[in-house]
């Protein structure tokens, strides 16, 4: 909610650094939330390109990090080529992968009641406590709605547009990833799940084995569509970040094609080193962790804007308000604070680096 009322305030492209800084006018503090973004946006794609090259191993037997490192390198290419062909391979591939989402779910409806099947969906192994680790770690599937502001410039009416686009995104995808949990659970059981390289394929499996290699087939367009989705991102990010003067103007240059080329090739580099981070989890929780302090610089900067800017024209407004004060804005700084507190000591300080490292560029660039 609070990314959609700042989006129908500001369309800009390095989107988490035009809103902190229009709060509280302090370059440096913008620059460190959106390094966090940009650390945080390159390292998940890294993490969903782990996951399409464990689908690609399954099929073909190719090594998971070689499948990882030529998808991201060929669909850097595709961002390179521009924006209009990179939207065609997203539609395509996000009407296969619903798809896929949509036959994991209706098999699963056969096996809910059924008798033969018993499974508690409220059992938990390690109680509270690993709901909320378990949270900190599937919360990667909950991000990207948020990278929606970043395609501001390449968006008609953006202002407009946005907030729904963000509303509706969310709403679709919780509804299907519900479907989908509840039929994955019902058919393999979540102890089967948590050691598999391609869990979709597993559940199809299970009930109609010769269907297994399609839904792998889908779920290696469903990967691969998300990585381009994050390396356009990513090098929007930069683009924008250039563009504020808060890095080196190479990163603004837009090529022949229409897309700065050069952010482009920087964050496919960084996204192939991002892979030697290590696991699929571990890389998905650091992740996380940069998205729970990006979410709280965002909901901090609309409580601000609500008293700084009251009568700033706003085509969104975050509901459940007490007089100016947002109170979802409030929860969302209390939850992403909370959610902090359950990841382990080494990621925290790996995350601490990442900030340190980005205030020492921001110094030595001003």
């Amino acid at each position: 909610m609070s990314y959609a009322e700042l989006s129908s305030m500001y369309s800009k492209d390095a989107a988490e650094y035009v809103y902190t800084n229009n709060a509280f006018r302090k370059p440096a503090l913008s620059f460190v939330v959106e390094w966090i973004m940009v650390f945080a946006v390159i390292v998940s794609g890294a993490t969903v390109a782990l996951g399409f090259g464990g689908y690609f191993s399954h099929i073909f037997g190719v090594p998971q990090i070689a499948a990882a490192i030529a998808l991201i390198v060929i669909l850097s290419i595709i961002s390179y080529i521009g924006i209009k062909e990179s939207a065609r391979f997203n539609v395509l591939s996000t009407i296969i992968e619903i798809s896929g989402l949509v036959i994991v779910a209706a098999i699963g409806m056969f096996f809910i009641g059924n008798a033969s099947v018993t499974v508690d969906f409220f059992y938990s192994p390690a109680g509270m406590a690993g709901i909320f680790s378990a949270t900190a770690v599937i919360f990667f599937a909950y991000i990207g709605f948020e990278e929606l502001v970043n395609f501001s410039e390449e968006t008609k009416n953006a202002k407009k547009i946005m907030p729904k686009a963000l509303l509706l995104s969310l709403v679709i995808s919780t509804v299907l990833y519900i479907l989908v949990a509840v039929s994955a659970v019902s058919i393999v059981g979540w102890e089967n799940l948590s050691t598999s390289k391609a869990p979709l394929t597993e559940v199809v499996a299970r009930v109609y084995p010769n269907a297994a290699i399609i839904m792998s087939i889908i779920a290696l367009f469903a990967t691969s569509n998300t990585v381009l989705v994050i390396l356009i991102v990513a090098s929007r990010l930069l683009y924008g970040l250039s563009c504020n003067h808060s890095l080196p103007a190479v990163c603004s240059v837009v090529g022949k094609r229409g897309t700065p080329y050069i952010a482009v090739f920087l964050v496919m580099l960084f996204s192939i080193l991002a892979l030697a981070v290590g696991g699929i989890k571990e890389i998905a929780m650091l992740t996380d962790i940069g998205i729970f302090i990006v979410y709280i610089f965002v909901n901090l900067s609309l409580i601000a804007l609500r008293y700084t800017q009251p009568k700033a024209k706003r085509l969104f407004k975050s509901p459940i308000n007490i007089g100016r004060f947002p109170m979802l804005a409030l929860f969302g700084i209390i939850a992403s604070s909370f959610m902090l507190l359950h990841f382990s000591v080494y990621l925290i300080l790996l995350e601490l680096t990442v900030i340190t490292i980005g205030f020492a560029v921001y110094l030595a660039y001003s």
